[in-house]
């Protein structure tokens, strides 16, 4: 933790302050981590924490916060809400964390967040995107795309870039596949699409055969599907297999290399909506894709990028804050400015980015840059 030693230690270094001696700039820093790190989304949890762990050694590896160390405390959630409430009192009131992060999915998140919001400590989403998670009050950050946003852009890759109009969704029934049909269909007449259908399905599922066979029965020009990569993978292996050739657009729950593993042959050709461009000339992208890469030793991805980003985000308002101060820090996270891996990082008043969403598609074996959609009207968060 961030504690009194420490603004003490930095007042002897930079003479910022009279009266106070005593100690040395040796303290840590610390930020509290969630994530699955076991269950069905242990792979986006090692992901998620390996970023995580990443960004924490680039900032100490640069002198670290005003020459205090950044110290990662990580707990598994098991991506339960359940699990997240008792994690997160567990990091305020046994670790004295001066930032909560997740690395979750929006479950656990908006449980968490309600926990950091009562104790007036900041906290970060990385990657959830339910809209409830930044409502929790001033305190809570996210810094990737709502669900509802990232649906947008999917009805804008589908019905104008792809020039497709007649469309099937098939919705995963939980917090992110919801928001994601949501947004899509909030935007389907801007694009002439019609959705023929919306079929939907359980995350325990594995098994599409009776969506398949309805699917190949409506004749869509695509199909927009959202999943995780353990969902979407066999989902796009079936459809596929059955003759369903239509493009398929899915979104950043697919943005893994485990999808392309589990999928085969079958992912060649997918699009999606996600947050981290494989083909970036941005320095701050190709060094981190470089750097996770020969860190953990598996391909980079949108979990891995985004909790990367979040750690950095958090670093740099610890630096500009200078204090231990909950509210001193929650005020420099909402004044952030800041290029990293998934875009450039700045809030609104209710903690939310407006970036540019980045579609990828799979070609021979591995993601890359499809197109880019950057339109600040169709990709504006909430303010309330």
């Amino acid at each position: 933790m961030m504690k009194k030693i420490a603004l003490i230690a930095l007042a002897i270094v930079f003479a910022t302050a009279a009266g106070l001696s005593g100690a040395t700039a040796a303290d840590t820093i610390e930020i509290g981590f969630h994530a699955p790190l076991t269950g069905f989304a242990a792979s986006d949890g090692k992901s998620a924490s390996e970023g995580a762990k990443l960004a924490v050694e680039q900032v100490n590896s640069a002198g670290g916060i005003n020459g205090n160390m950044l110290e990662l405390v990580i707990y598994d959630d098991q991506a339960k809400a359940a699990q997240a409430i008792p994690i997160a009192n567990k990091l305020i009131g046994q670790d004295e964390v001066v930032i909560g992060v997740s690395g979750s999915y929006s479950g656990p998140t908006r449980s968490a967040a309600g926990v950091f919001q009562e104790s007036s400590i900041p906290y970060i989403a990385a990657y959830a995107i339910h809209p409830d998670i930044t409502r929790a009050g001033n305190y809570v950050f996210r810094t990737s795309f709502l669900g509802e946003i990232q649906g947008r852009g999917g009805a804008k890759l589908v019905g104008e870039m792809l020039g497709k109009k007649r469309v099937v969704i098939i919705t995963l029934q939980n917090d992110f596949g919801k928001s994601l049909a949501a947004g899509f269909k909030s935007k389907t007449a801007d694009y002439g699409i019609k959705v023929v259908n919306e079929y939907q399905y359980s995350i325990k599922d594995r098994q599409f055969g009776s969506i398949v066979a309805k699917v190949k029965a409506d004749k869509p020009d695509a199909i927009y599907a959202s999943g995780y990569y353990f969902t979407a993978g066999p989902l796009v292996s079936q459809l596929r297999a059955a003759g369903v050739t239509v493009p398929i657009i899915g979104q950043e729950g697919y943005d893994s290399q485990k999808f392309i593993e589990i999928a085969g042959a079958s992912s060649e050709g997918i699009i999606i909506t996600t947050s981290l461009d494989r083909d970036s000339d941005v320095p701050e992208t190709r060094n981190f894709i470089s750097a996770f890469e020969s860190k953990a030793g598996f391909k980079a991805d949108m979990v891995a990028a985004s909790a990367h980003t979040a750690i950095l985000v958090a670093a740099d308002a610890l630096k500009r804050a200078g204090s231990s101060d909950p509210d001193a820090i929650r005020k420099a996270i909402a004044t952030t400015n800041l290029r990293v891996s998934t875009g450039t990082i700045s809030f609104n008043s209710l903690g939310e980015v407006l970036k540019a969403v980045q579609n990828q598609v799979v070609k021979n074996g591995n993601w890359h840059r499809h197109s880019v959609i950057d339109d600040p009207a169709l990709l504006a968060p909430p303010e309330k």
